[in-house]
């Protein structure tokens, strides 16, 4: 029963059990086990004997080797030959002892070699998840400007033709004749000339004129009449008629008044609005469960359909506080550098985050694991062919690998394939000698 694989078990099994007053088991069923002949519940062929060792290697009553069929463990001869039942040329079984307590199942090299087991390194590192998820591009809410006048007037020229133009800081959008512009202006000047026929005047005279000039020139500045503009009304001595009002910065007009030229415009009214399209912002959601690993300032990676190959960098700027109660999703603004302006509003991306959840966690490969539904299992393996299982407690799994909480301290190695018939093997072996067991009890008794 120990099998092609070879089990060594510490402790002794007890006696062995021949035929008569033995246990019976199916060929191809060796998990079934019944203390009389009969026939298999699960494939109705006829059971044979089973026999056990004396739990000092694999041998029979007198001492002779066991050969066993690799396709059919249940088989255990005293001498070479062919399995009974598919034809195969048996193989010896090996036991011994080993330096781990519990059940230790040894595979002959060749044995191994043919289940095609694998391992690997138990390992300490930190755990990232991958969070992956779409949205759309919009403008930056932070760069889009409105452009508008304080003082009443009338746009007399319009520079900014079409919305989508382009425009750089500083060129005119448009040109306005405000009637209080001009008058402030013309009091500039007169409070500049006369503050220059003062010269013999009293230092208080004097005051009073440089006071009404730097009234004048404050008004001007509250209306947004820049410093170089003052200073060529000064130096001509003319008033401008019209004040052409530039761009706030580089970028595209977004919006524009139909019918501007012409147009009588007042105080805070939106005439034109300008974006920055130096950066754009990405909207994507993400689901409920993911919110604990993303907050402001994390690092998205960004793909564009547009741009095949490449990777840009975001960062989330806005998380919103609300999650949605129809889709149990959160909303995420990530700011998007717009280098070249080669992304335009609208596009959509996918968004990749890869936060770190756990850190210095013992991981194993996520196909290491033998989930039963009552516990999971990992099989270590020791050198030399042996290989033992080992319960253990899971935590995070991510990418290929999962978090081990309990059960290894990172320094074993485990096997990655063929773990389940080693697994088996080792189950089956601990109810035969917990049932040999009891067949002993009772037998004494």
């Amino acid at each position: 029963v120990d099998g092609w694989l070879g089990i060594e078990r510490h402790g002794g099994a007890g006696p062995g059990v021949g035929h008569e007053g033995g246990l019976w088991t199916c060929g191809m069923h060796p998990e079934v086990i019944q203390d009389e002949p009969g026939s298999c519940p699960i494939c109705q062929m006829d059971l044979v004997p089973l026999r056990q060792d004396s739990g000092h290697g694999h041998r029979d009553g007198d001492g002779n080797s066991l050969w066993t069929c690799p396709m059919h463990p249940s088989i255990l001869e005293p001498e070479a030959g062919q399995c009974p039942i598919c034809g195969m040329d048996l193989v010896p079984v090996e036991g011994g002892d080993g330096p781990e307590s519990g059940t230790v199942v040894t595979i002959e090299p060749g044995v191994v070699q043919n289940m095609n087991v694998r391992v690997a390194d138990v390992e300490r590192r930190d755990l990232s998840r991958s969070i992956r998820t779409v949205g759309h591009l919009d403008y930056d809410q932070e760069r889009m400007i409105s452009v508008t006048t304080r003082y009443s007037g009338f746009v007399e020229r319009v520079f900014a033709d079409a919305v989508g133009q382009e425009v750089r800081e500083g060129e005119p959008l448009f040109e306005v004749y405000a009637p209080e512009l001009v008058q402030t202006q013309q009091e500039l000047l007169s409070a500049l000339r006369y503050a220059s026929g003062l010269e013999g005047a009293s230092d208080e005279v004097r005051g009073r004129a440089e006071q009404l000039v730097a009234a004048a020139r404050t008004r001007l500045s509250y209306w947004d009449v820049t410093p170089e503009q003052m200073a060529a009304i000064e130096s001509s001595g003319e008033v401008m008629r019209t004040v052409r009002i530039p761009s706030p910065a580089d970028g595209v007009i977004m919006k524009r008044l139909h019918g501007l030229e012409g147009m009588a415009i007042r105080p805070g009214m939106d005439v034109v609005h300008v974006a920055d399209l130096s950066s754009l912002w990405l909207t994507v959601e993400v689901f409920e469960q993911q919110i604990p690993w993303l907050a402001e300032g994390a690092t998205a990676t960004l793909r564009f359909d547009a741009l095949p190959g490449e990777e840009i960098s975001g960062r989330v700027r806005f998380v919103e506080p609300e999650v949605s109660p129809a889709t149990r999703s959160l909303r995420l603004t990530i700011e998007v550098p717009n280098r070249g302006r080669r992304l335009r509003v609208g596009m959509y991306a996918t968004a990749e985050f890869n936060p770190v959840v756990v850190r210095d966690a013992v991981v194993v490969p996520a196909q290491a694991v033998i989930r039963s539904g009552e516990r999971d299992v990992v099989v270590i393996a020791l050198g030399d062919g042996r290989f033992a299982p080992r319960e253990v407690a899971l935590g995070v799994q991510s990418d290929g690998v999962i978090q081990v909480l309990d059960g290894l301290d990172g320094t074993e190695r485990v096997v990655t394939s063929a773990q389940f018939l080693i697994d088996s093997e080792s189950n089956l072996r601990a109810a035969i000698d917990s049932l040999m067991a009891g067949h002993q009890h009772g037998g004494g008794q």
